[in-house]
This record gives structure tokens, sequence and C-alpha cells, in this order.
């Protein structure tokens, strides 16, 4: 009998960057890799803004203000005091980031527009639990105070331009 052809050689990831794209058809993804860049920091920026933009417009609705009549015990009065419904906003826009980045290619409609994408940090397809954590995070740090301009600052200082958010969930924001 012959003898079976030695098996492939594993994939070299010894590039010159350490995010360099694997070969076709490695990496997490299966045959959704990406070929390119990382996205360039200004049009993450824009793309981001546009984002908050779409969403405070899909989201206005919930953001109405309402009163509750409460009883103030120290004037021995009903008092009506304001209630801010922010939560159904805040809801709305984390599944946004969440649903849109997990099943539309790893975009937003912002980063569709700039020509970017969120990829693993294999370069493959995003999952529907990583993009989870990754908008979790966020929107953790950003409910915080300060903490998300700490987290966008990242994106500054590090090699792959990864926000914490990122980081975190091992995503990477790429050129499509």
């Amino acid at each position: 009998m012959g003898t079976s052809p030695p098996p492939p050689p594993p994939p070299d990831d010894s590039g010159p960057y350490p995010w360099s794209a694997p070969p076709p058809g490695q990496g997490r993804g299966g045959g959704g890799q990406v070929a390119g860049r990382l996205g360039g920091r200004w049009r993450r920026l824009f793309a981001g803004i546009l984002d908050i933009v779409i969403v405070g417009i899909i989201s206005s609705p919930f953001t109405y203000e309402s009163f509750s009549t409460v009883w103030d015990a120290d004037k021995d009065i009903f008092v009506r005091v304001p209630i801010q419904h922010t939560f159904l906003a805040a809801l709305v826009g984390f599944l946004y980031y969440w649903l849109l980045t997990a099943f539309w290619n790893g975009q937003t409609l912002g980063k569709k527009l700039f020509g970017l994408r969120v990829v693993d940090i294999g370069w493959g397809r995003v999952g529907v639990g990583q993009a989870a954590v990754r908008e979790l995070v966020a929107w953790l740090l950003y409910a915080t105070c300060c903490l998300g301009w700490i987290n966008l600052a990242f994106i500054l200082f590090t090699s792959r331009k990864q926000a914490i958010h990122d980081i975190a969930a091992r995503t990477l924001v790429v050129d499509t």
C-alpha cells in the first residue's frame, strides 16, 4: 500500500505583526476570514458618532419623562416626582449594537457606512456570545463615570487599536 501524504504544516503565525491575517480557511470563523487591515481610528470615531445618533433617534420614544405621586412625610402631602425612563433607551441601544454586530456581518449601520467591521481575534466572524460580551463590557464602562472615556482612549495606545471591550471580547475592528 502507498503511504499517505504528510499532514499540512501548522499555520504560520510569525507574520510581521501579531495581528496578521491567518491563512485562508484557518481561524475560528471557518470560511469567513477577513483579509485586510485594522480599521482607522478616525473612521471608527465617526462610525461611533453616527451609531449614537441612530440609537438616539430609535430610542427617543423610550426616553420620555413621567411623574409619579409619592407621599412626602416631612410636608405631610403628596408630591409629584419626575421619573426618567432611560432603562428602555439603554436596552434599545444595547440590542442595536449587539444584534447588528452578531448577525449583520460584524457591522452596525455606522460601521457599514464607514467601511468597518468587527471580527474575532483570529479574523473570523464574531459569535453571538462574543458580541454580547463586547457590548456588555462597553455599556458597563460607559455607565461608570469616566471609565467610558478610558475605554475609548485604549484605541489610541494599543497596537491593535483595541478598546477595553475589544480586549475583553477578543475582537478587532477591521476594514471591510
